[in-house]
Parts: structure tokens; C-alpha cells; sequence
């Protein structure tokens, strides 16, 4: 689309490229653009250094109001793009002439093949699992984008027809599809695991699952949908209009389509129905995977799924996810010592999550975690079960760490902390573990407070991690 003379407004600079992208794309395309952030100069230092380097070649005006919001930024501009992390009912978007989002102006003008992922959890290695596999085929071309920091905006116009775009989406982003008007239509989408998680935002399971749903709204028997075989994932497929495939940790019932894994150890099987007709079962997911764990190899399977109704060969399916890697911040192994395995699972910010990654690591070794941070209201409860398993456990300064403390003393389970640096708490980790031992940053809580977001304590405790250990 052409954007020359329009005005526009970007809302949320942020610290993870998507407002950045987006000011650039308008840019380039020839809109007057202002970017405006509640945030100041001095926080968001690294965008404003980033978005001024790349809009010097070629040279592209940018207008910054930061630290505050003026009004007629929003009234007086064509089209006003919102970040995901700003609130929908915010009083300066109910001033726009026009609003969108760098997912709703790259789904209007891309001409890829899509393949879109959502879920409480897991949905991050799922999509980078999907790319991984559509970018190492043959000739194959694919770019992944979305809520894994990627603007879509940063490689739409390098896409041609015949490429795949592969999309990871939150709620929040899928969400803003309602206020944009855009519509979403995968040629393949799958959901992940749904766990509460945001109910400090969404007040209720219903309300954050209705948001997932949506990105499933567009599509008709083309597509195919993919989702979990539980209660969540059954009403998913009911609903979806695209054709369903279903994914599970026990056998499925005969005539119905999709994959299982029935353990940690095990591969990952399938059975599809073809011209009316069962094919036999065959492994699409190798027994041992670079990343451990059972909730891994689901995530794996669900991608899979999607990769063989795309068209690939079910073998080249299987030997590439065996090959993939994992991603940085999802139970990410980044370094070893004197026989300690260090691992970084911040992306891991509900109990559920930190629960299945430490699970993982129980069954390879003794493992000591770093755990807690910011409440997000919601039950604790998975991360104290798990934690009566661990050799250790050391807490991040925080509200949910306050509350985890008072779960921890009542179960009988000892501690240390909470500590109110990354420092101190990698010293402590590292103290304690011995040749043979894992340790790994799996918290369960949010980052706010001692860090910018998830990522950068994930960062910060590398680098703890590397100067101390």
C-alpha cells in the first residue's frame, strides 16, 4: 500500500523492533511519521539509536514526542499504529481517525503462503520449528516474524507469492486484529498449549482464550487447524471452519486424524486420513530432540502436523526437526562448566511453563533453578510441586517471589532469597551445583521490576552466568 502524504502515528516505540519496523515501513513508503512512547529517551535509548541509523539511508524524517502523549498526534493523523502491549480501551486510540498494527498492515499486503501459531505456551519454538523446516527444504524460501520480536514489517517486501511467512501471535496481538479490521486467514494454524496466563490483563480464562480463537476466524476447508486433544483444544477444532488435526500425549481414537507422544523418550506418530482412507501410523518426530522434554517434542509434533498437510514429505519433516535446535530463551542450554549444564528458560513466565522445563531437566540430571520475579495473578501452585523435586531453588526479588516464599515455608521446601540482582542469584545457583547438576533460570513469574522484560533477564543471566560460574 502506498502511505505518500498520509500522517502517521506510531504508538509504542518499544524495545523489541515492532514499533521500530513500523515507523521504517511508513517511512519508506512515504507517510509523515511520529513516534510517540509514554516511556523517555532514556529507556528507550536503544530503539531511538536503532530507528535513527536505519532511517538515515535513505533519509526519512521522523518526528519523536516521547515521555508523553499529545492528542492531536492521534486526531490529526490518517492512521495512528498501535503496539500490542498498549491497552485497547485507551482514550488517545479512541481519538484515531484510523487504527492498525504491524500485523494488520503486513496481513492486507502480503503475498506468502501463511502459517500462523498461538497458544499460552510453547508457541515460540512451535513457529521456529515451522521456519526452521520450510526455510531448509529445497528451494524454499520462509521468514518468521510476530510476538518472537520479529516484525513481519522488517522482510514484507522482500516476499514474493510462493514464499511462506510463518507468524508466532499473542493475545494481545491477535486481539488488535478486532480494533484493525484486518483479517487473518492461515493456510495452516495451529495452537498450543493453553494455560491461564495475562488474567491480571484479561480477568477471566474466557476472555483471554477468546482472543486466541481469532486466529482461526478466516479460514474455510483450504486450511487446516491443529490444537491439542484437550478441552480447550476440542472446542478450538469444533469451531474452526478449517479442516482439523488434532495432537496429543496417548494414542487417538481410531478415525480420528492427527499425531500422539506418549513419552519423553519416544517419537512422535502420526496417522492422516487420505483420499477417505487411514494411512498407517509413521514417526514424524524423532524419539531424541536437541531440547528435552515431553512438552518439546508435543510442541514439535503439533508443527509437523502442519509441515505434512502443507505438502512436505513426512520424511524430510522428521529428519529436519530432529536437527532443530531450539530457540534462545526457551530452556536454551548456553554454556557448561566443570560439569554444570546452565540453561535459559525465561521465556517460561507461568508456573505451568517453569514446571514442564524443570520436569525435562529432572529426568537428564539434579537441578538447581532460579525462580520467582513479578505476579501475574495466578496459582503458584505448579512451580511449588516442582520445586520438592529440584537439588535447590533461588529466588528473584518480586511480588510473585513474595508470594512463592510463604507456598514454599508452608510445603516444607527450602530456599534462598529472594536476592534483588541476577549476580547474586547466579552466585548462589552456581554455589550450589556440583559436577553432573543443571541449573537453569526457569522462573514462572514476570520480569517486571529488576529487568526491562523477559528477554533482557534472560540476557542478563547468561551473562551472570559466564562471568561467575
Amino acid at each position: 500500500m502506498n502511505y505518500s502524504g498520509m500522517k502517521a502515528t506510531v504508538m509504542g516505540l518499544g524495545l523489541h523492533g515492532g514499533g521500530l519496523e513500523s515507523a521504517l515501513y511508513l517511512a519508506r513508503h512515504g507517510a509523515e511519521v511520529t513516534v510517540t512512547d509514554l516511556r523517555d529517551e532514556k529507556i528507550l535509548a536503544p530503539s531511538v539509536e536503532k530507528l535513527e541509523s536505519d532511517a538515515r539511508s535513505p533519509s526519512f524524517p521522523i518526528r519523536y514526542v516521547l515521555g508523553r502523549h499529545e492528542p492531536e498526534d492521534f486526531s490529526g493523523a490518517d492512521i495512528v499504529v498501535k503496539n500490542p502491549g498498549v491497552r485497547p480501551d485507551s482514550p488517545y486510540l479512541k481519538a484515531a481517525r484510523r487504527i492498525a498494527t504491524d500485523i494488520s498492515i503486513f496481513l492486507e499486503a502480503s503475498p506468502a503462503r501463511l502459517s500462523a501459531v498461538t497458544g499460552s505456551k510453547g508457541k515460540s519454538s512451535t513457529a521456529a520449528a515451522l521456519h526452521h523446516v520450510l526455510a531448509g527444504r529445497p528451494g524454499g524460501k520462509a521468514r518468521l516474524g510476530g510476538n518472537i520480536t520479529v516484525s513481519p514489517l522488517s522482510f514484507l517486501d522482500d516476499l514474493s507469492p510462493g514464499d511462506d511467512a510463518v507468524l508466532e501471535l499473542s493475545s494481545w496481538q491477535l486481539g488488535d486484529l478486532r480494533l484493525t479490521g484486518a483479517k487473518i486467514k492461515p493456510r495452516a494454524a495451529i495452537i498450543t498449549a493453553i494455560l491461564p496466563d495475562h488474567q491480571d490483563f484479561y480477568g477471566s480464562m474466557e476472555a483471554y482464550v477468546a482472543d486466541k480463537r481469532l486466529i482461526y476466524q478466516g479460514q474455510d476447508d483450504e486450511d487446516v487447524t491443529v490444537a491439542e486433544d484437550d478441552r480447550w483444544g476440542r472446542s478450538f477444532l469444533r469451531e474452526s471452519r478449517g479442516r482439523p488435526l488434532v495432537y496429543g500425549g496417548h494414542e487417538l481414537p481410531e478415525g480420528v486424524s492427527g499425531g500422539w507422544c506418549a513419552g519423553p523418550r519416544l517419537p512422535g506418530l502420526v496417522r492422516l486420513r487420505k483420499d477417505g482412507v487411514f494411512e498407517e501410523v509413521f514417526e514424524a518426530v524423532p524419539p531424541r530432540l536437541l531440547t528435552p522434554g515431553l512438552h518439546q517434542k508435543k510442541n514439535l509434533l503439533a508443527a509437523a502436523l502442519a509441515l505434512i498437510d502443507l505438502g512436505l514429505d513426512p520424511a524430510f519433516v522428521k529428519e529436519s526437526l530432529g536437527a532443530f535446535p531450539g530457540i534462545e530463551h526457551r530452556l536454551e542450554f548456553f554454556h557448561e562448566k566443570n560439569g554444570v549444564r546452565f540453561y535459559n528458560d525465561t521465556a517460561a513466565t507461568i508456573p505451568e511453563a517453569a514446571a514442564a522445563s524443570i520436569a525435562a531437566l529432572c529426568e537428564e540430571a539434579p537441578v538447581i533453578i532460579a525462580a520467582g520475579g513479578s505476579d501475574k495473578n495466578l496459582d503458584l501452585a505448579p512451580l511449588v510441586s516442582i520445586a520438592a523435586k529440584v537439588k535447590n531453588i533461588v529466588l528473584l526479588a518480586g511480588s510473585g517471589s513474595d508470594k512463592l516464599k510463604g507456598l514454599l515455608s508452608a510445603a516444607g521446601i527450602l530456599f534462598q532469597g529472594p536476592f534483588d540482582s541476577v549476580d547474586a542469584v547466579a552466585r548462589a545457583c552456581c554455589e550450589a551445583a556440583q559436577p553432573g547438576d543443571s541449573v537453569a533460570l526457569s522462573p514462572g513469574c514476570a520480569s517486571f521490576g529488576m529487568f526491562l522484560n523477559e528477554f533482557d533477564r534472560g540476557r542478563q543471566w547468561k551473562e551472570a552466568v559466564r562471568r561467575i560460574a
